[in-house]
């Protein structure tokens, strides 16, 4: 296993490789999902609702350096460059010139790009891209053994958590209860929805609320540990499951089944979309995924990369994906990883009533509706 300080070393490297090819001095690193990848998992925010952290990451060919203001630089040097040797510099957090000085002497004149605006640099500088954000979306061995070991933790929150479901609870309580069980496992959670029998019914993306579950319900989380993204949805039910239900879901099932069957080193998003129409066409749905996205490229970011038709991105080996086919009432959803030689799903804890669908020339087991 990598250490950190090893991690962040190929990282570097990576980037340094990066900027040759485009004939860059340095890049700037601003972005969460940036800054917590090349440090594997080192924090750069404070408020969990912003995709840019308070401090940033200049690396230039031959050294990286945090920039940060006052505030932060305690806690980000003590916890999160100790480990890898990156030099902090700060300025007051109160004084823009100083700011300015400082980005002016690490900086200088070099030719950069950064994945965000910096103000205190004085003068505008290209997007790093697409390419760039290639960097992050293939995993390395570390960040597969990390998401090996997130992935059934944050089912094992979700699935406690709606275990825990009574007849007249309210959304806002079960959300409440998602999100305790996560931040206990050491995870943030940008993503938590919840709807009671007939919300599931209307709205794909279901913000909890005061409404009450009755019948049966559904939780949904995304959450992140070190950087890495994991997805799952879950349904229970208070009695018995009647049949149009049952039919829907295990319809949404054979599609998500379909889904990662065909998720495979090679295949292009378009292809897979493809795959998914059929099958919501054949089990009677064929409109429903016009209704909603149907996921796509996880890992450092909730969706990398969504699935559209016809899309020509290309599924490469170590990656990590999040479908999340739905039907109105029911939907399906884990995350997988794509491996050169076989396909794993990380987010079962095996805990959960499950059935085997066939597809892309395996059984994947799916996750039924739990009867509470």
């Amino acid at each position: 296993m990598l250490s950190r300080r090893d991690e962040c070393r190929q990282k570097f490297g990576a980037v340094v490789r990066y900027l040759e090819s485009k004939e860059l001095q340095a890049a700037i690193l601003t972005r969460r999902a940036n800054f917590i990848w090349f440090t594997a998992g080192g924090l750069n925010h404070v408020g969990t609702g912003s995709d840019l952290g308070s401090s940033s990451l200049l690396i230039t060919r031959e050294k990286v350096v945090c920039i940060t203001n006052t505030i932060e630089e305690p806690r980000v040097t003590a916890e999160e460059m100790a480990d890898l040797g990156i030099e902090v510099r700060a300025y007051p957090w109160w004084d823009n010139n100083e700011a300015a000085r400082i980005w002016a002497a690490e900086l200088g004149d070099r030719p950069a790009a950064a994945d965000a605006p910096v103000a205190a640099i004085g003068r505008p500088l290209p997007p790093l891209g697409a390419e760039f954000d290639a960097l992050r979306q293939q995993l390395n061995e570390a960040e597969i053994e990390r998401y090996r070991k997130a992935g059934p933790e944050v089912a094992a929150a979700l699935e406690t958590a709606c275990r825990q479901a009574r007849p007249g609870m309210t959304e806002y309580e079960l959300a409440g209860r998602i999100l305790r069980e996560l931040m206990e496992r050491g995870f943030r959670s940008p993503t938590a929805l919840v709807a009671n029998e007939e919300r599931v019914r209307r709205f794909r993306h279901p913000l909890p609320t005061k409404a009450k579950i009755t019948k049966y319900g559904m939780g949904v989380c995304g959450a992140e540990r070190d950087g890495l993204y994991v997805s799952v949805s879950r349904l229970f039910a208070f009695g018995p499951i009647d049949a149009d239900l049952l039919r829907r879901h295990e319809a949404v099932c054979r599609v998500d089944a379909a889904l990662m069957g065909a998720t495979r080193p090679g295949a292009t998003l378009g292809e897979i979309f493809a795959v998914c129409q059929k099958v919501y066409a054949d089990a009677g749905f064929p409109d429903e995924w016009k209704l909603h996205h149907q996921g796509g490229l996880t890992g450092y970011q909730g969706r990398e990369n969504r699935a559209t038709p016809g899309s020509s991105t290309r599924v490469l080996p170590n990656q990590a994906y999040a479908w999340n086919p739905s039907i109105a009432g029911t939907k399906s959803e884990d995350t997988i990883l794509v491996l050169p030689d076989r396909t794993e799903i990380i987010s079962a804890t095996g805990q959960w009533p499950m059935k085997g669908y066939s597809a892309g020339g395996r059984t994947w087991m799916r996750n039924e509706i739990l009867n509470i």
